[in-house]
């Protein structure tokens, strides 16, 4: 035999028969197909994960939130004084404690000395007037006296020269007579002249004294202006600087803080000196939340700058009336706004004026009620349900549930706590999960 000839049955095995042939091959195609089935379901198959949350025990509450900044219940407000053209020059720090008399705004006063060298200027010139019209009157009168003496003495001397004329002519008598008659008119003259001046002089010291008065009221209205180009400390606290709403932005949005060189009109607030120990949260209600708030109630505070600590405070005062706030710039965009007032229980030695706050007012509580989070509800049939698991599986369970907030819902029956429920429907879920993989 050719050895590139093989035979078709290897030595020392004993060929199968047809029948275990037939069975051999069965079992071969059967593991084969189901192989091909696990492998084809495990590796098609994938995990759907489904949110969960746990049913807890706990206080509900129900609220309304809103922004706003801490506020002193009283404070000393330093205002401009009523002064033109006011420009601050010197300005405390924010935050900055202070004493009793200590500079907390200071105004550049030098347009105010300039004024002050004009106006004691003019009541020199006003005086130096004055003393010279008086002397001017005295010579004058001097004069004036001189001049009356000279017309009663030649009036005298007319009268004894006619008395003489009655031992001598009619010619000489009537020449006499008549000398009287102009000696006695020149001395009327003379007296008229001397009234005259008399009033004059009266009416020219009245000006004078009239300009005088109002040169030195203006000279102590500048000394008066001078002496408030400072604000000082009344008492001893903390200083805050105020917004100035003359310094730009959007309308309707408070301005930056008031700044070394900013123009300040009469009249407006600069800064506060705050009395700590009574604070209180300043914030605007929107109009839907008005009717839920009363006096009274809880508010939660948080400040931003104190994280770690959260504040109680008690409403003691709504605006009956909005305020209108207005939004977006020239565009007139207004909310109607309610400002609220609350005032703080606990307090912090961080806390300043002016810091900003989270205020949860609570308008509803209830103590120890079974509670789920708000997306874990669903509605089954028109009626609440929720998904709870039961192993990998979930079961839809309707459930009795009472009020909710934006958070959370009450559970009244149908669940227990420990329980854990899916934050979305499972089913959903996996047909998202199914039209992603394909």
């Amino acid at each position: 035999m050719s050895k590139d000839v093989k035979p078709k049955v290897r030595i020392g095995r004993k060929p199968l028969s047809r029948p275990k042939k037939i069975a051999l091959w069965t079992v071969l195609l059967l593991a084969a197909g189901g192989a091909g089935y696990a492998a084809y379901y495990y590796t098609s198959r994938e995990v759907v994960e489904v949110p969960l949350a746990r049913a807890r025990q706990g206080d509900f509450i129900r609220s309304v939130r809103a922004r706003g900044e801490v506020r002193s219940t009283r404070s000393i407000v330093l205002s401009a004084p009523q002064v033109p053209g006011l420009r601050i020059v010197k300005l405390a720090q924010n935050g900055q404690a202070v004493r009793k008399g200590d500079v907390v705004v200071e105004f550049d006063s030098a347009s105010q000395e300039q004024a002050l060298t004009t106006m004691q200027l003019q009541v020199r010139t006003v005086e130096s007037q004055k003393v010279q019209t008086i002397a001017s009157h005295k010579m004058t009168n001097q004069s004036d006296q001189m001049s009356l003496m000279q017309s009663e003495y030649a009036l005298e001397r007319a009268k004894l020269e006619a008395s003489k004329a009655e031992i001598v002519s009619k010619i000489e008598k009537a020449k006499a007579d008549i000398q009287v008659g102009l000696s006695e008119g020149s001395l009327d003259l003379t007296r008229a002249n001397i009234n005259l001046h008399q009033v004059s002089q009266q009416t020219e010291l009245q000006r004078l004294e009239t300009n005088y008065e109002k040169v030195n009221r203006d000279l102590e209205r500048v000394k008066n202006y001078l002496s408030r180009m400072r604000l000082t400390a009344p008492v001893d606290g903390v200083v805050n600087i105020l917004s100035n709403f003359r310094s730009g932005g959007d309308f309707g949005r408070a301005g930056v803080p008031f700044r070394e060189g900013d123009s300040v009109p009469t009249g407006m607030a600069i800064a506060e000196i705050p009395d700590l120990s009574e604070m209180r949260v300043q914030a605007d209600l929107e109009e839907v939340d008005r009717g839920r708030v009363k006096l009274g109630q809880t508010v939660k505070v948080r400040v931003d700058a104190i994280p770690d600590k959260e504040f109680e405070a008690v409403v003691d005062w709504i605006s009956p009336i909005a305020v209108l706030q207005f939004r977006g710039g020239g565009r007139g965009l207004a909310e109607k706004q309610f400002p609220l007032y609350a005032t703080l229980k606990n307090l912090d030695p961080r806390l300043r004026p002016g810091m900003s706050a989270s205020l949860e007012i609570v308008i509803e509580s209830q103590p120890s009620v079974l509670l789920i989070p708000l997306r874990a509800s669903f509605t089954a049939n028109g009626k609440p349900a929720v998904y709870v698991q039961k192993g990998d599986q979930f079961e839809l369970r309707q459930v009795e549930v009472g009020p909710q907030n934006d958070r959370e819902i009450v559970v009244l029956s149908g669940l227990r706590e420990g329980e854990m429920v899916a934050l979305e429907n499972p089913r959903e879920a996996a047909q998202r999960a199914k039209k992603k993989r394909l």
